[in-house]
């Protein structure tokens, strides 16, 4: 197995690990989206220097995944416009730029922001698939404890 593959691996799991609540995805026709936003203290330190992610229990991270079903599979991962922003509860808006990671067959779409101890964001989400014209949306909300 590749380097490379072993390091989404690790992302992957981290997005499923016990700090972070049960896997989340949302299904829309023949597309899944994989998601989940916890702080980069969570990310190995070579993940997080790989991808020039700074890890601080005050920094979160949203991680995004989208699958096209495909028969006999668990999908099969595909390009995607992912627009994202955040809300505190003080309804200040965080705009998050996303930037896409590839490797071994795997598209990961990640954005970070800083976060404070208990700080719940609200996060809205607009995701075309490649070759889509109509975006999925949905939001989601997940609280921080960084202390």
């Amino acid at each position: 197995m590749s380097r490379i593959s072993v390091i989404l691996i690790t992302l992957l799991l981290i997005t499923a690990g016990p700090s972070v609540s049960a896997e989340q995805s949302k299904t829309f026709g023949d597309y899944t989206i994989h998601y989940a936003a916890f702080t980069t203290d969570l990310l190995s330190p070579e993940v997080a220097r790989l991808y020039k992610i700074r890890r601080s229990k005050n920094r979160a991270i949203l991680n995004i995944s989208v699958l096209k079903k495909v028969m006999g599979t668990t999908g099969q991962p595909v390009k995607a416009l992912v627009e994202a922003t955040a809300t505190n509860l003080s309804r200040q808006l965080k705009t998050l730029t996303t930037r896409e990671l590839r490797g071994s067959g795997a598209i990961y779409y990640i954005a970070e922001t800083a976060v404070n101890n208990e700080e719940i964001l609200n996060f809205d989400l607009s995701i075309t698939p490649e070759g889509e014209s109509v975006a999925l949306s949905f939001s989601f909300q997940q609280q921080f404890f960084t202390e």
